[in-house]
């Protein structure tokens, strides 16, 4: 079993592992994961930062924003879940199931940032034996994929662009749930610059739906002929 996975607290490692459709067919369990996912997201990002510094001391803000949006994107998140062994071990309801949570990207990937919160939690809030954990994976990513990714990310773009055109502050996403279902949420995210809107999007994910505002953005642009 990997590290990731060994816990002192295993009702942590549970709830950690346990999607709201199985709450939803089981309401006596211990609760779901969304708590524990929000925390693992602030983490991720902020030891991958870390990482990206310390490794990389040749590299630029733009260039390090963008890296670690690439290291921590669903994709590879998900990818993470897989290799330590979280994949079968989610506790889905018997719809998730169905429709192939095992193997959705949304899925493992938000399950993969919630272990992330719970494991610091039982760590006493020490995170050095995480960031050993976490730099192990990061390291096992090829840094040809890592540059792919982050010169593709709509997100990044968007914000060079905000940055190169005065903006004092980085592009915000207004992101809430419209619909769909418990394992197959629907979203829909607004990208602003100070107060202005600059596009949205949908998607099956919080972070799906900031990327296809950030696209609507770009394609805008385009279309004014700012980009």
């Amino acid at each position: 079993m990997h590290k990731l996975l060994i816990f002192n607290d295993e009702k942590l490692l549970r709830r950690a592992l346990t999607h709201r459709s199985y709450v939803n067919e089981n309401p006596e369990d211990i609760g779901d994961n969304e708590r524990l996912e929000f925390l693992g997201d602030a983490i991720l990002n902020f030891i991958s930062g870390e990482y990206l510094y310390q490794h990389h001391p040749e590299m630029g803000e733009d260039e390090m924003t963008r890296r670690r949006a690439a290291l921590v994107d669903q994709k590879q998140l998900a990818q993470f879940a897989i290799e330590v062994g979280i994949d079968f071990r989610m506790r889905l309801g018997q719809g998730a199931i169905r429709d192939g949570g095992y193997q959705n990207p949304n899925l493992l990937s938000s399950t993969f940032e919630a272990v992330v919160g719970a494991y610091y939690l039982d760590n006493n809030r020490n995170t050095e034996a995480l960031r050993l954990l976490l730099e192990q994976l990061f390291d096992s990513v090829p840094q040809g994929i890592v540059v792919l990714r982050s010169d593709l990310d709509p997100k990044n773009k968007f914000q060079e662009f905000a940055q190169a055109n005065g903006a004092t502050t980085p592009p915000k996403y207004a992101t809430e749930k419209i619909g769909g279902t418990d394992h197959a949420p629907e979203y829909m995210s607004r990208v602003y610059v100070g107060d202005k809107i600059y596009g949205q999007g949908k998607g099956r994910s919080k972070k799906d739906a900031e990327k296809k505002a950030a696209e609507d953005a770009l394609t805008q642009l385009k279309k004014r002929k700012l980009l």
